[in-house]
Order: structure tokens, then sequence, then C-alpha cells
């Protein structure tokens, strides 16, 4: 629990991203303890998910955030090998499509939460709206600033009708995210990830993180709290990441269902 009380972010508190090291070890002495504790927790959750899914009354949404490069998909990589992929959906949230941009902006997110039993993991998510339509100046202040309070709104719905809502920034330095990029440039097996535009964002760095303090300060709530998870090193990322989602499901206590009477001692012929 020290962990997850380091990584949280107080209900109305800034996050001080500048006062949070991107490369703290957080979650074990060496990188050969955390990769066992990882491998016990990727375990574990996939034993909790199973119960999820056979219940079929709760679910939950991890919601993925964090500059270009801060390791989103490695931590589904890593965190999720063990999940049984039936109970388990990957959204990503691209450029909006003119039908997207013909609705309220949390249309197209409400419509791929997770159904119950489900665990649902935004790699980007509805944050897109106050942070890089911010940023890049897609929409008025007067139009960005009004959406903190009904992301707000829109998470209690989720908690209220049953999802847990797990939020995680993925906290890199400025540096880390050079030299990222630059295997990107470098690895052909990679290169097909990264964009020029990419290097635009990269120049707004100090734009993206005024952005996102303010989003994890005006959306962190008891109910739906955000995580700041330093993210310099994969390994400690991903053991952090995993210890939040273990912990949010251990707290569900999700259980299977009873079997049909007579199934107990039942030798099958």
């Amino acid at each position: 629990m020290n962990l997850l009380d380091d990584l949280r972010v107080r209900p109305g508190a800034a996050p001080r991203l500048d006062h949070r090291d991107p490369g703290a070890r957080l979650g074990a002495d060496s990188k050969s303890d955390g990769l066992e504790r990882l491998g016990k927790l990727v375990e574990r959750l996939g034993v909790l998910q199973n119960r999820l899914y056979a219940e079929g009354r709760r679910s939950l949404l991890l919601v993925l955030q964090g500059m270009d490069a801060s390791g989103k998909d490695g931590v589904i990589r890593s965190v999720f090998a063990g999940v049984n992929p039936q109970g388990c959906r990957v959204e990503a949230f691209n450029v909006p499509t003119s039908e997207d941009l013909a609705h309220d902006f949390l249309w197209r997110v409400h419509a791929r939460c997770p159904a119950r039993g489900e665990i649902g993991i935004f790699n980007r998510s509805h944050y897109e709206d106050v942070v890089a339509v911010r940023v890049r100046k897609l929409a008025d202040e007067s139009v960005w600033s009004k959406r903190y309070a009904h992301i707000v709104a829109f998470e209690r719905l989720l908690i209220d009708e049953g999802t847990s809502v797990v939020k995680v920034f993925l906290h890199e330095s400025k540096e880390v995210q050079r030299k990222r990029l630059q295997e990107r440039v470098d690895d052909p097996e990679k290169r097909w990830k990264f964009r020029v535009g990419d290097l635009d964002d990269r120049a707004k760095w100090n734009e993206f993180r005024r952005a996102y303090e303010d989003a994890i300060r005006e959306t962190s709530t008891h109910t739906a709290p955000w995580f700041v998870v330093p993210a310099d090193h994969n390994w400690s990322r991903n053991l952090c990441v995993a210890e939040i989602l273990v912990g949010a499901l251990e707290r569900l206590d999700p259980k299977v269902p009873p079997a049909d009477p007579g199934v107990a001692g039942l030798v099958v012929p």
C-alpha cells in the first residue's frame, strides 16, 4: 500500500510532475527482484481476471496516458501477458472520424467501455480531449476547460454502474523520450511507429506537461484517482502498473459463480 500511496494523486492536489523522479525504481530493490515480483503479479492478475469474467457482474477500465514513447504498448504486452484475451479488450483512440466529430467528445469513448466481466484498456483515451486538443489548439479554452467536469461525471457514471476506473500517467523524462524515439528511427522493426509529427509534439514538451498537470489535478477523485508511474525503466514501470491493477481487482474480490448442483464429486464417464 505504501507504493500505491506514493503514486496516487490526492483529489484536488497538483501532481507536481517536476518533483517526481521519472527514473525512480519504486517497485523493487533490483531489476531481477522486480521481474520476479512482476511474474507473480501477472499470474495473480490472470486468476483475478478469470474470476471477474466468470462472475460477469462488474468490469475494470485501465486508462493509460503519457507522452510519446512513455511505454503504453509495453505495459499492455508485459502486464497482460497472462490474461485470457476473451475477457480483455484494448482500445486505441486515434484522430476522431467525421462521425465522431458529429457527436459530443465522449460519444465514441462510452461505446468502447468494457462490458460486465471484462477488463478494458484505453491506450490513450478521452483525456486527449483536454490535453492534445488544448496543446494543438484544436478547440478554444472555453470548450476544453468545461470537459474536466464532464469527464469526472462520466467516470462517476461508469463507477456507479459497476466499472472500476484505474487511471495511470506514465511519467518519463525528456531525455529518455529522445532515446526511445531515436530507437524507433534506427530500428526497421520499430520505424513504423514513428511519425514526423512526433517531433512537433516533442517541441511542445512543456505545453503537454502543463496540460497533463491540469488534467490530473482536475480529474483525480477518491473513486477514480490518478497514479503517476515513473516510466524511465521499463521493468519498474510495468511492475508499478501491475501492483495497481492487482490491488484494484483484489478490492473488488470477484467470485466465480457456484457450480450446478451435483457437479462436485461427479465422475465423468
